[in-house]
């Protein structure tokens, strides 16, 4: 999967993102509250979380399981946000739909004992150049053009 960088690289050329995607779970009770993902530390590689479902697993006991998410704001700055209330009797599940956050991303069971299970995809963005990219992914990249709606044929009146 490849998308079109606004900024141009060195020569001119736009530069292209490779955007790979990983399975992620975790799980969170009171002896593992809360659970860090990181990603690795290269330079040219961007990680980030997007939370898919969040659901109380097998054994958890009648009272409310508080989930809570700690991550950087568009100003840098760390914040926390409570993103599931999850109770066995009434909300045992949450469908986040794709709830996408950037690495360093901090994950709590803020009340609860749970157990709490997460999942959702961990994705890699990474800067391709264009002498990088294969003739398949060229060729993929041409068939998906959309090609121009061409109007109808009018009937002449008789």
């Amino acid at each position: 999967m490849f998308f079109q960088d606004e900024e141009s690289s060195e020569i001119g050329r736009p530069a292209q993102t490779k955007l790979e995607s990983f399975l992620f779970s975790c799980e969170l009770s009171s002896k593992v509250p809360f659970y860090t993902f990181q990603g690795d530390e290269e330079e040219d590689l961007e990680h980030f979380l997007e939370l898919r479902t969040i659901c109380l697993g097998e054994g958890a006991k009648e009272e409310s399981n508080v989930v809570e998410v700690t991550a950087m704001n568009h100003q840098g700055k760390t914040i926390s946000v409570p993103i599931a209330n999850l109770h066995v009797s009434c909300l045992p599940m949450v469908s986040l739909g794709e709830f996408e956050l950037k690495a360093p991303v901090t994950i709590r069971l803020k009340a609860g004992v749970g157990p709490v299970s997460v999942s959702g995809l961990h994705l890699i963005a990474s800067q391709v150049e264009d002498s990088d990219m294969s003739d398949e992914d060229e060729a993929d990249e041409e068939d998906e053009e959309i090609s121009p709606i061409k109007p109808a044929k009018k009937k002449q009146k008789q």
